[in-house]
């Protein structure tokens, strides 16, 4: 196989998601339109989505990475509203977008057409949180999008295979469809709670970050294939390992989570670059198979079927908003206030992606009877159209809708102030220990020493409360960004004397890697990235 349109791909792709973040545009809407664009360039080669490869080898570090980010205990406390979207809704739009394709599409059965709703039915795992992340929506819309966008592939996979079983002539039920569904829920949920304790065991154990993180590459398709071997949800069961790890990570020594922070940084980078990317390099794929149909014929479909698309979740999400408030006392009392606002940012963010093309791409080209699938074609193009149709419309109307809505936004000030109060105990915490620890003679240390570990300790406590003080009049930075500057460049000027020193033959290049990591690990300790 040539590797060379991979490489193209992936440096492609990355270029372009550097480039949107110098625009407002968000990178998935960006990659699609560079990706749609690129498909007519010549020379440029075809690419086709393989669900063999997009499923089991891209599908679970997506998921795993947006897991492990998720916060259990919110996810927990919202758990009604996130099971309402990730199963409920899924399964409705499976019927309801199912049933309305079968009646404006003449030439598509009803089998295929609930195929067709099972397909579109999940929104994408990536593009909604990434924007909901970067436009500072609230903590709670944030937190259902991410858990529904967790966990609806699994329903909606379980829905299609159930749907396609019918479709190509296996004499699927409805009792069997039950059974199939209840299987891969809980032996997917089931398969993850026996692999998270292990897993986790097995990462605390290991002395060395590398071989730590070499295991946290391998976690996902680990989960994934062992769900996928016994007929259960891998998606369910990458979740759940996900969500333990990302709740005892602190637990894992400090090497391990640098590293796996930028190393799974880096991944989830390149994957979702990648995959977004290849949404728009598709169409020529699915354009060559529809030339049974007139093109504006095609098109008035593919309308039909985004506008169902969109206007099922508005249905499904406003009565999943009240209802249960209306009718439940409990609800009321355990759950915030919300009025209409939040189900339309809910509803509008419904946007489709990657796998509801592979499931597409994964429909067998024959039936039980080894005849010509019914409409594959018109599926195919019906749910490219329809991802392509929620990432732009959607996409790029939901930041100007937020605005619109003047949603409030996170409270910065006291997300600050938490934080303040929170290291300011820590520190409490700490000098005490410190004083226990000098008062024993075998913890000696010479003054200097001690009082540089206790005015470490006071940077630590003043430099969030400093955030909140009052910001340079020259240059508008807080005394914490100003002390952070200086200090790069103090360490940068030492940086430079190194490698004049290393090229003047003084000291050899190996002595100048580690007194360039030793500067690397002050700086890191001194300056906080800030969110990319």
């Amino acid at each position: 196989m040539d590797a060379l349109p991979l490489v193209a791909l992936v440096a492609g792709s990355a270029a372009v998601a550097g480039a949107a973040r110098r625009t407002p545009v968000p990178a998935p809407l960006l990659l699609v339109a560079a990706g749609l664009v690129a498909a007519y360039v010549p020379g440029v080669p075809e690419y086709a989505l393989d669900p063999h490869v997009v499923l089991p080898l891209i599908l679970p570090p997506l998921l795993y990475t947006a897991a492990v980010d998720s916060s259990y205990l919110d996810l927990r406390a919202n758990l009604r509203p996130v099971a309402l979207l990730s199963v409920g809704y899924v399964l409705f739009a499976t019927l309801a977008v199912g049933w309305l394709s079968y009646l404006m599409v003449p030439d598509l059965p009803l089998t295929e057409a609930l195929v067709l709703g099972a397909v579109v039915a999940p929104p994408d795992a990536v593009a909604a949180t990434a924007i909901a992340r970067r436009l500072g929506l609230p903590g709670r819309i944030t937190t259902v999008l991410q858990g529904e966008s967790l966990v609806n592939d699994a329903t909606a996979i379980t829905a299609y295979k159930v749907a396609l079983a019918a479709a190509v002539g296996e004499g699927a039920t409805w009792a069997g469809g039950v059974r199939e569904f209840a299987l891969a829920a809980v032996g997917g949920v089931g398969i993850g709670l026996i692999l998270m304790a292990p897993i986790h065991w097995l990462r605390t154990h290991l002395s060395e970050a590398l071989l730590q993180n070499t295991l946290s590459l391998l976690i996902p398709f680990v989960a994934y294939a062992a769900a996928e071997q016994v007929g259960a949800s891998g998606v369910l069961a990458v979740v759940v390992v996900a969500l333990y790890l990302g709740h005892r990570s602190w637990q894992v020594d400090f090497a391990t989570r640098l590293q796996e922070a930028a190393v799974w940084k880096m991944v989830a980078f390149v994957l979702e670059s990648a995959v977004f990317a290849l949404i728009g390099l598709q169409l020529p794929v699915v354009l060559r198979g529809l030339g049974a149909y007139e093109g504006w014929e095609a098109a008035l479909y593919a309308v039909g079927v985004f506008a169902a698309v969109v206007a099922v979740r508005f249905v499904w999400v406003f009565p999943a908003t009240f209802l249960p408030r209306a009718l439940s006392e409990r609800i009321r009392t355990r759950e915030p206030d919300t009025n209409w606002t939040a189900p339309v940012i809910v509803g509008w963010a419904g946007m489709r992606g990657v796998v509801s093309l592979a499931i597409a791409f994964s429909i067998p080209m024959t039936t039980h009877d080894d005849l010509p699938f019914p409409a594959r074609d018109l599926v195919l193009f019906l749910t490219f159209t329809t991802v392509i149709g929620t990432l732009v419309v959607q996409g790029l109307t939901l930041p100007p809708l937020i605005r619109a809505l003047k949603l409030p936004g996170r409270d910065e000030r006291a997300e600050t102030l938490a934080e303040a109060q929170a290291q300011s105990q820590a520190s409490t915490a700490a000098e005490r220990r410190l004083d226990e620890l000098l008062a024993d003679e075998a913890n000696a240390l010479p003054a200097p020493l001690a009082d540089r570990l206790r005015t470490v300790l006071e940077r630590r406590r003043n430099s969030v409360w400093e955030r909140l003080g009052e910001v340079n009049a020259v240059t508008g930075e807080s005394a914490d960004d100003v002390y952070r500057r200086l200090s790069r460049e103090m360490i940068g000027a030492e940086r430079e004397v190194f490698v004049q020193l290393r090229d003047a033959r003084r000291i050899d290049d190996e002595m100048l890697r580690t007194l360039l990591r030793r500067l690397d690990l002050e700086e890191a300790a001194a300056y906080r990235e800030g969110e990319s």
